[in-house]
This record gives structure tokens, sequence and C-alpha cells, in this order.
């Protein structure tokens, strides 16, 4: 993959909305042969509406969310942090209790390995 180097002005992005199970998403999307980016708002009270087995590489920029795993495991993170997981390692859902701004990466290269 070769992405020139250029820039992203989010506000020339637009949103789409994305019901969870409660409360909304908003994702503003680029996206590149085999690499998606976003910024993603979650609402207050939102809880995804489905369990996630994509790799991603999450970064908070503002708020805080609950990653909950299926294993039972419930992961806080805020402002400033990060979570990285590979496809097919995790089963992951997103909850916020009070609205979360989040950087999210994902694509090819976080396919496992098959060698």
């Amino acid at each position: 993959m070769n992405i020139p180097f250029q820039t992203i002005d989010w506000a020339a992005i637009p949103k789409t909305e994305h019901q969870g199970e409660t409360g909304m998403a908003f994702w503003q999307t680029v996206e590149f042969p085999g690499l998606r980016i976003r910024l993603v708002e979650y609402t207050a009270g939102y809880l995804a509406d489905h369990w996630c087995e994509k790799g991603h590489i999450v970064h908070c920029l503002e708020g805080e969310f609950v990653s909950e795993l299926a294993s039972g495991e419930k992961i806080k993170l805020s402002a400033a942090m990060t979570y990285v997981v590979s496809d097919d390692l995790s089963s992951h859902r997103s909850v916020s209790e009070n609205g979360v701004k989040l950087l999210i990466v994902d694509g090819d290269f976080l396919k496992p390995d098959l060698k």
C-alpha cells in the first residue's frame, strides 16, 4: 500500500449515523485500499449493538468508554489511552455512559499472521 502525504480535514468529512443497542454512534470515515481511519463519537448511554471480532487501534480523544470483552472483562479507557487488538483475537463491544470521541484505525495490517 502506498499512500502519498496528505492531510485529513475532518470538518469536511460527512458524519454517518449508526444506531447502537442504545444511543448513537457518528462516524467520519476515510478509506484507502486495506486501511480505514475513522473519527467516531458515541452519545451518552451508547451500547454497541453487536460483539466485534475485527482488529482495531482505538485511541480515546475525549471522554471515556468501556470496552467489554466476551469473557466478561471490562476495560475502561479515558482520554489519551489506546487499545490495540488484531482480527479474531477478541470479541469486544463499546459502552459509553457519558459520550466519547475516538480515533479508530483498522485494516489488513491487523489480520492474523497465517504463516
